[in-house]
């Protein structure tokens, strides 16, 4: 019984000197540390996106304060207005960053697209993709899995009923994050503003592209030429549409009205009311 307590007694007083050591050695050793990191982090949207280049929120902070080279305006999610308070805390100028969203560059749901098999492995679009480049015929269109939704850290993903990605414009904050979990690359950051988009990612020229996907781009140019401000070209069978040129010139999308699969389409919400508002009085009955 003695030699119980003996250990008991043993065990307690090297715990305490231990204790005692680590105590003294966490003292001594302490990083102090700069209440400006833990001020930024506050304010910053905890997305832990990464976009801002950094591992996290708390690695942009401690960057951004004690690195003088390190800009104010890196937090993508944050947007201007994050960017002007982390500016005020750390005396940088915070310019201006051009607002971006995702865009899904596929219209090509499973009642569009011909099939190659039937896929019935993981609920994923990276482990569909590795077999055969997963089983739509269209080798460049969106798999339909939800990748992208289950990576947005901000919910601004959902799965529409066509089993297509749907993008929130409102609550995008242009992260990357889906963008960079798609297999196809069929998801790019586009303005905001951005007035038309091709919905589509396919390369095939005019005739495969078509058998292999109703509502895909013919490469066929009429939306370039149709287009009076030169903001459409036609690349690698593909249209590509100049955002910046289209926000600044376009008044007028006729190239969405030429199109003959309805490819490319009016993404502006505020566009898309104005054009109904003017349709709704052109076909107004005179008094």
């Amino acid at each position: 019984m003695s030699t119980a307590i003996a250990v008991i007694v043993v065990m307690a007083v090297v715990g305490i000197i231990f204790g005692l050591v680590l105590a003294i050695a966490n003292k001594k050793f302490a990083v102090e540390v700069n209440p400006l990191i833990e001020m930024v982090d506050e304010i910053l949207p905890k997305g832990q996106c990464g976009s801002c280049g950094y591992a996290g929120c708390k690695a942009y902070a401690e960057a951004v304060v004690l690195d003088p080279n390190v800009p104010a305006n890196l937090c993508v999610p944050g947007k201007i207005e994050i960017a002007k308070k982390v500016g005020e805390l750390t005396g940088k100028v915070a310019e201006e960053i051009e607002p971006m969203v995702a865009h899904v560059r596929c219209l090509g749901s499973k009642d569009k697209t011909v099939l190659n098999y039937n896929y019935e492995g993981i609920d994923d679009c990276m482990a569909a993709s590795l077999l055969l480049g997963g089983p739509k015929g269209c080798q460049y269109g969106c798999l339909g899995f939800g990748t992208c939704v289950k990576n947005c850290p901000f919910g601004a993903m959902t799965m529409g009923d066509n089993g297509i990605p749907v993008v929130d414009r409102e609550i995008c904050t242009g992260c990357k994050k889906c963008q960079e979990s798609c297999p196809k690359k069929v998801i790019e950051m586009i303005p905001k503003d951005s007035i038309v988009m091709v919905n589509c990612n396919s390369l095939e020229k005019g005739a495969v592209a078509r058998k292999l996907c109703t509502v895909s781009c013919l490469g066929c140019g009429i939306c370039s030429r149709s287009c009076t401000h030169g903001a459409i070209k036609v690349e690698n069978n593909l249209a590509i549409v100049n955002s910046e040129i289209c926000i600044n010139e376009c008044t007028n999308a006729v190239c969405t009205e030429k199109c003959p699969t309805k490819a490319i389409e009016i993404i502006l919400p505020r566009l898309r009311e104005d054009i109904k508002k003017e349709e709704s009085v052109e076909h107004k009955p005179a008094i």
